[in-house]
């Protein structure tokens, strides 16, 4: 993953973008009917049941849009909520609540679905010693706030990017023509290049888990679409030489069974592709 530097960076970024895209030259419905002298306090109300996410953003969210507005936190990321819960109150100038209230919003609303769905697998892998993982199947612009709903859950987030892992799939493997080749051309790259970045490859039968095995200096090989059978072949077939991960399609039904087969991860692309909002409002008090 990178620096945390770098992905305060990439917050700031989705933080300036998103008020330039909502704000653009003006509030001109607060404009024109509330004071700039006006103040106000609103509270962020739960309407739903989960894992509540976001509530350190929303503070960064109001600190950009004003540096005066107060924060009061009743309640913190990664905490189980009901519906009518207060998880805090914001208090100050009037026109700047409503300025930050959608951005403030809409990522919390997502950012709460993406953590309680993955506390639902983090939950479901107890005791089994897997970990859960998400993907980069985020929505684009804002995936840095997604992995950090995953962080929230209790998930553990894989490659920020493609510039941070060497991640070899399978399309990767047959444009390189073959695994042996895609592994020994990516060493050479990366002493050519001096840098220093882990290799997961992709493994579609036992055949290819021996190949990338051969080759040796792979950090994780993602099994790939196997069965649980195979699956458990493949975890004793690849012991201690490098980590292990399962991956495709692998559900809630599913994913206690793929973790008793005996992977380090499971990588699942739902965490953050398929849930629904939780239901949050800003309401003045």
């Amino acid at each position: 993953m990178i620096s945390k530097e770098q992905f305060q960076h990439e917050i700031d970024l989705i933080i300036a973008n998103a008020i330039r895209e909502d704000v653009g030259d003006g509030d001109h419905s607060s404009l024109a009917c509330i004071p700039s002298s006006a103040r106000g306090k609103a509270k962020l109300l739960v309407k739903d049941n989960g894992i509540i996410a976001g509530i350190d953003f929303a503070k960064q969210v109001f600190a950009y849009v004003d540096k005066d507005m107060k924060v009061e936190t009743l309640i913190e990321d990664g905490t189980k909520v009901k519906y009518g819960d207060i998880a805090f109150y914001v208090e100050g100038s009037s026109q700047s609540i409503l300025k930050a209230e959608r951005l403030v919003l809409n990522a919390m609303q997502r950012m709460s679905a993406i953590a309680t769905k993955t506390r639902i697998f983090v939950d479901l892998l107890e005791g089994t010693g897997t970990k859960i993982l998400d993907t980069r199947k985020t929505t684009p612009g804002i995936r840095a706030l997604e992995k950090w709903a995953v962080k929230i859950g209790g998930g553990e987030n894989h490659r920020f990017a493609l510039y941070d892992m060497i991640m070899l799939k399978d399309n990767h493997i047959d444009f390189a023509d073959g695994v042996s080749r895609a592994i020994e051309q990516t060493k050479q790259y990366l002493k050519d290049t001096n840098r220093d970045l882990k290799i997961i490859v992709e493994a579609r039968n036992l055949d290819e888990i021996k190949e990338i095995l051969d080759c040796g200096g792979v950090y994780r090989i993602l099994i790939d679409n196997f069965n649980y059978e195979d699956t458990r072949k493949a975890v004793k077939l690849i012991g201690d030489q490098c980590l292990t991960e399962s991956s495709g399609g692998i559900n809630e039904k599913t994913v206690r069974r793929y973790a008793e087969c005996g992977v380090d991860y499971i990588s699942s692309g739902a965490l953050t592709h398929s849930v629904y909002n939780m239901d949050l409002s800003l309401k003045a008090v």
